[in-house]
């Protein structure tokens, strides 16, 4: 183990973790890394921003709550991939065989909102 990820462990920092919550209401804890993913959610969490969000490390997403938990899907999906080779496979069907054909219309509209990029 570093000394860096030995020191993260004895302070406790809990800023490892982001909160996002549905507008109904649901909560949903994702890796600080995972979050960055989304430029909306890197802008309101940047260390630098005067956003609430990035003192309380929780934010609100004008969103149900199935559309937010496959947003926050995509964005573990997207940041476990994100530094794969060239000639690494990605298995995009295990991520599109989730998504029920109701909800795909608007987790697209939510996706653009987040500024998730492909």
């Amino acid at each position: 183990m570093s000394t860096q990820t030995q020191a993260n462990n004895h302070t406790g920092k809990s800023d490892d973790w982001v909160k996002l919550v549905s507008s109904d209401g649901y909560s949903f804890l994702v890796k600080r890394n995972v979050a960055m993913v989304s430029g909306t959610l890197k802008t309101m969490l940047s260390a630098d921003s005067p956003f609430r969000e990035a003192l309380a490390n929780t934010c609100t997403i004008s969103e149900r709550a199935v559309l937010v938990e496959k947003v926050c899907e995509y964005m573990a999906f997207k940041a476990q991939y994100e530094n794969a080779g060239p000639k690494e496979e990605i298995p995009l069907n295990e991520f599109t065989e989730r998504i029920p054909p109701e909800v795909a219309l608007e987790l697209l509209l939510a996706a653009d909102y987040l500024e998730g990029e492909a």
